[in-house]
């Protein structure tokens, strides 16, 4: 593969992205703060351990019963990485603020990650990564991949899927 891509299994990202919908929705309806602080510790770790925060339930439930299948695609995982860090940062500051109290403002951050979660779950859409690709047109250090050719920043590569044998 050209371009320092890699092949990354997208189906993981939509699990993980899934999963930070359905937990919040629910940690909304209950009304419960610690839910919101398990995702956010869920994206946290998976960002430091340079993995979908959730991609766990994917590779160890879904995957393996056949309910998901693998879709692999050359891709960089350093805007997935920031875009994900970047929303448990955005769901630590929300936690913080629900547990201080500030219930509205806490919970709409809470709603801001999950509503960005969908658009890329179900648009193909990842705003963090469009935001990190712009940094990289900037030149801001740390920010050095451009997005896979032909695919518009934040898009989900084009192409065929890579299949593994």
């Amino acid at each position: 593969m050209s371009d320092n891509l890699v092949p990354i299994d997208h189906s993981a990202f939509k699990v993980s992205q899934v999963m930070i919908i359905l937990l919040n929705l629910l940690a909304f309806i209950l009304n419960a703060p610690w839910l919101a602080l398990m995702v956010t510790l869920f994206m946290l770790l998976g960002t430091l351990l340079k993995v979908p925060g959730f991609g766990f339930v994917y590779k160890v439930a879904l995957q393996p019963l056949g309910w998901i299948k693998p879709h692999v695609l050359p891709d960089h995982p350093e805007p997935h990485r920031f875009a994900q860090g970047f929303g448990g940062v955005v769901m630590a500051v929300g936690s913080l603020l629900l547990f201080l109290g500030s219930s509205a403002l806490g919970w709409g951050m809470v709603w801001l990650v999950t509503a960005l979660a969908a658009l890329n779950a179900f648009g193909g859409f990842c705003v963090g990564c469009a935001v990190y690709y712009w940094l990289s047109r900037l030149h801001v250090p740390g920010f050095r991949q451009s997005p896979p050719p032909g695919a518009f920043p934040g898009m989900r590569p084009k192409g065929e899927a890579i299949h593994d044998s």
